[in-house]
């Protein structure tokens, strides 16, 4: 390989890596999730996505497996809807087109979260 297809190779790279940039910048929030806005939150015009734009910050900062019911609650309030076995908060607009979703939280039969899951559509 010559000096010359290095140059190009590393221009190729260097492009493509501004150009992910540029498509991932708008579909990632570095919105701090906040436990009281969370818990607050209405979906109004000018915060459609709020909950969306905290999921990033709630799911590297906050360890939810493992909590217990009562500790899902302390942390994001009461759930939208409720089974015995999951939990489930609406999280508004997700800058997807006119997409919505919801966190889906499992709890096992001692009321301790096994596993997560963000729905989008």
């Amino acid at each position: 390989m010559n000096y010359k297809q290095i140059v190009q190779y590393g221009v190729l790279i260097f492009g493509a890596i501004i150009l992910i940039g540029l498509v991932l910048k708008g579909n990632i929030s570095h919105e701090k999730f906040d436990s009281e806005k969370w818990k607050n939150w209405t979906e109004t015009e000018s915060e459609l996505s709020l909950r969306w734009d905290m999921m990033n910050s709630l799911r590297n900062n906050h360890e939810l497996i493992g909590k217990t019911r009562t500790e899902i609650i302390e942390l994001l309030g009461k759930p939208d809807s409720e089974t015995k076995m999951d939990f489930r908060y609406y999280l508004g607009m997700s800058k997807h087109g006119i997409n919505t979703g919801s966190l889906t939280i499992k709890f096992n039969e001692n009321r301790i979260v096994t596993d997560f899951s963000v729905w989008q559509g």
